[in-house]
């Protein structure tokens, strides 16, 4: 690996470089159009008698992406006053065509109950959600039932029209395409540079990122394009079903690795593979399920929320939190067990070093991002549903995206072989052979070289070729 090659120095170049392609993503995003556009519509309390309300939204095209209508009624009530009530509501959807035609989608009125949640002012009701547009136009029509019992006389109802930036669409389909051209490259590299040996030879690390690869090319979604020139829900689906499998197996690969870089020889599958899939397995199971129940929902019912099930949801967030959790401790015990038991070996534990300071830094500036993004509604029983109507800008985008890209680069690059890795496959890839040459003493005690892991791989080289030519 040319991990082992790498000088303190080189270290630093590598960590620097990562930074600068990530905050050159973020200050993009920054400075690009914001992801959502909205348009306000205000119905007057002298309105109030005119039900039901009819909504109209401005001309969309594909680029718009999805559509929703939201709601937000303003009380005359006291700053110090908070409540909770259930609010009733019909809604029906009419569809317009680019010739002016028009036809209500699925010919029927919703009834829906919203949960009315005031404290100095009432918290947005999502009243339709659209994953997908088929009209240039949409009209809806929502009347509310016993507005006039409210605890408080109400002042105004708000409604805002959202849907995503069609600039930032753009900005989106050329950011992903670079990005699927950059994964395409630095597969093929990584693939070639691993051409002249067996996989016998590859270490773990090898092996898994010539998997994670490749879902990354999937992750960056080379079919994205196609949901603006399809009208369908499959383009969609198609790429959380890449997302997900892409998160969970850098989640797999995290265990896998922290737990066979301690075990050496053949893994079995029931015992070093099974219990790790079967947790992630089941944390894909339940994203995977999440997100089918809201497509398949909204696809009969663009009222439909996750609330709508409140029981069902609860139970699959409880479920999913679980699992969570199950999987943080497992890994937090690999880690801390790996570190332990290995530290004190050579080119090990710069192995160990590191992947763990690469990923904790990838960690910490993920949480960072989902603490500005959302803040504390992260434990919010309406978070999931409501995940997608709270851009503020590209970067938001950008980032997550720029974040997991850069942070396989950098494996890819630390992870091939270097120039001489010939021999080095033979001496050092198994940390098995890398005691061969190690004297009992050194085995106890440690050697000089363990002293400067950071270039240990070079002062065994040099060593190396003395003893060939004198030989």
């Amino acid at each position: 690996m040319r991990l082992y090659t790498l000088s303190k120095r080189h270290f630093v170049l590598v960590f620097v470089v990562f930074f600068i392609c990530f905050g050159l993503t973020v200050f993009i995003g920054i400075a690009g159009p914001s992801v959502i556009e909205s348009t306000a519509v205000t119905a007057k309390l002298n309105n109030l008698k005119m039900k039901p309300f009819k909504l109209k939204s401005k001309p969309l095209s594909t680029y718009n992406q999805q559509l929703w209508l939201t709601c937000v009624i303003q009380l005359d009530q006291p700053n110090e006053s908070s409540f909770k009530t259930n609010v009733t509501m019909t809604v029906k959807i009419r569809g317009v065509e680019e010739n002016g035609s028009s036809s209500f989608i699925n010919n029927q009125v919703y009834n829906r109950t919203r949960i009315l949640n005031c404290a100095q002012k009432c918290a947005e009701i999502i009243v339709v959600h659209l994953g997908y547009l088929t009209y240039t136009q949409y009209e809806v029509i929502v009347g509310f039932e016993d507005l006039n019992k409210l605890m408080y006389p109400i002042k105004n109802l708000n409604f805002t029209w959202k849907a995503y930036n069609p600039s930032f669409s753009q900005v989106e389909i050329w950011f992903r395409f670079v990005f699927v051209v950059l994964t395409f490259m630095v597969t093929c590299l990584f693939a070639h540079s691993l051409r002249k040996f067996s996989m016998r030879d590859w270490g773990i690390e090898q092996k898994w990122m010539s998997i994670l690869l490749p879902l990354l090319l999937l992750y960056n979604d080379p079919f994205f394009p196609l949901s603006f020139l399809v009208n369908s829900w499959f383009p969609g689906m198609l790429d959380d079903l890449f997302q997900s499998v892409f998160l969970c197996a850098l989640l797999l690969f995290w265990l896998c690795v922290y737990h066979g870089i301690r075990v050496q020889g053949e893994r079995k599958c029931l015992t070093f593979y099974f219990p790790k899939f079967f947790i992630v397995g089941l944390l894909w199971l339940a994203c995977v399920t999440l997100g089918i129940w809201q497509t398949v929902n909204e696809l009969h019912d663009p009222t439909y929320q996750y609330r709508v099930d409140t029981g069902n949801f609860q139970g699959m967030k409880i479920f999913f939190l679980v699992v969570a959790t199950v999987y943080i401790l497992y890994l937090l015990f690999l880690i801390v067990r790996a570190c332990s038991e290995l530290r004190n070996m050579p080119y090990v534990d710069l192995r160990l070093k590191f992947l763990t300071a690469l990923t904790f830094v990838v960690l910490v500036i993920s949480i960072v991002i989902l603490y500005l993004r959302f803040g504390a509604r992260v434990l919010q029983d309406d978070f999931v549903a409501e995940l997608s109507t709270h851009y503020q800008n590209s970067a938001e985008f950008l980032s997550f995206y720029g974040l997991l890209n850069f942070y396989l680069y950098t494996l890819a690059f630390v992870y091939s072989p270097s120039k001489n890795a010939l021999y080095e496959s033979q001496l050092k890839d198994n940390p098995a052979f890398s005691m061969l040459n190690d004297s009992d003493d050194d085995v106890i005690y440690g050697s000089d070289y363990e002293e400067m892991p950071l270039q240990n791989g070079q002062a065994i080289r040099a060593k190396y070729k003395e003893e060939s030519d004198s030989d």
